[in-house]
């Protein structure tokens, strides 16, 4: 049980700092909220009313969210291939050229559409 004793020492710190933290700000933080502080914000854009189903949401965030995946996971399989070039040899190196070229495509498939273009 020993090597486990050092996680369990780092687990009750964390867990301490959490009850610490959260009861110090239930104790020391403000009682009472004004209108600005309940009110919704978004990245510096006033929110507009909805209709009550919530209406229509824009396309524009899933691109974004697409192209962050895409991106991501490009630098997943990139980093990890960089690494261990030497040793992969030439079938690795053609795989990784055209999973960047599949990427590729992917941008500027979002690139032409707009999705680059913020209003």
């Amino acid at each position: 049980m020993s090597p486990y004793v050092p996680i369990l020492v780092l687990l009750g710190i964390a867990f301490a700092f959490s009850l610490l933290t959260v009861g110090l700000g239930m104790i020391l933080g403000p009682r009472r909220y004004g209108t600005a502080k309940m009110e919704a914000y978004e990245s510096g854009i006033q929110p507009t009313p909805r209709a009550v189903g919530g209406g229509r949401f824009p396309v524009k965030y899933y691109l974004v969210a697409m192209l962050f995946i895409i991106f991501d996971i490009e630098g997943v399989f990139l980093l990890p291939f960089a690494v261990a070039f030497d040793s992969l040899g030439m079938f690795a190196l053609a795989e990784m050229v055209l999973f960047v070229a599949t990427v590729f495509v992917a941008y500027a498939y979002v690139w032409r559409r707009g999705g680059l273009e913020w209003e």
